[in-house]
């Protein structure tokens, strides 16, 4: 056998790694869609602290309102969208399957049910914006609704690919525990 800094073992060119133990493709799955969750929570923790900011800046009068229009009525309720990314955090360090799946049944609740309430109640804005072109509220001059659009856009997308990644991670943790059943 060879040491790290020794030569390599005779009768070898180092192409017989074949016969060596390989990590279980469910183990790398694992691996894999816990890096994609944790990148979608940075990226929800982003677009919470934006939302947070304008209600922030808003309700405390910071800046005048023709430069930071108040909130929605659905950015209150997305403000606890918070609660899934927490126990998706706590969750993946320990394959915590409980803590996953609280995480997605709250971001059902906390993050798309406002997210579709508010495109409901920004709808009519909306479609005065697009019909006379006049919008009465501004965030740093562009058009509130507009803005506001574009975040749930993004944030739709965030949360679906949250769900279906915890969904995925969840039966990847399922199958690896039938198999230490099975042995």
């Amino acid at each position: 056998m060879a040491s790290r800094a020794g030569p390599r073992a005779s009768g070898t060119d180092g192409s017989d790694f074949e016969h060596r133990e390989r990590v279980a493709r469910h183990y790398q799955m694992s691996v894999a869609l816990k890096s994609e969750i944790r990148k979608l929570n940075l990226v929800h923790v982003l677009l919470w602290f934006l939302m947070a900011a304008q209600v922030v800046v808003s309700q405390l009068g910071l800046v005048s309102h023709k430069l930071v229009a108040s909130p929605y009525q659905w950015q209150y309720p997305y403000l606890l969208s918070l609660v899934p990314t927490v126990f998706s955090v706590l969750a993946l360090p320990r394959n915590n399957i409980s803590y996953l799946v609280v995480s997605m049944i709250s971001a059902g609740l906390f993050c798309v049910a406002p997210l579709l309430y508010g495109c409901m109640e920004m709808f009519p804005v909306a479609q005065q914006l697009y019909r006379h072109g006049k919008a009465y509220r501004f965030i740093f001059g562009f058009s509130a609704v507009s803005v506001m659009y574009l975040v749930i856009v993004i944030a739709v997308q965030v949360h679906g690919w949250q769900i279906y990644y915890s969904k995925r991670l969840l039966d990847q943790w399922f199958s690896s525990t039938q198999e230490k059943k099975k042995k």
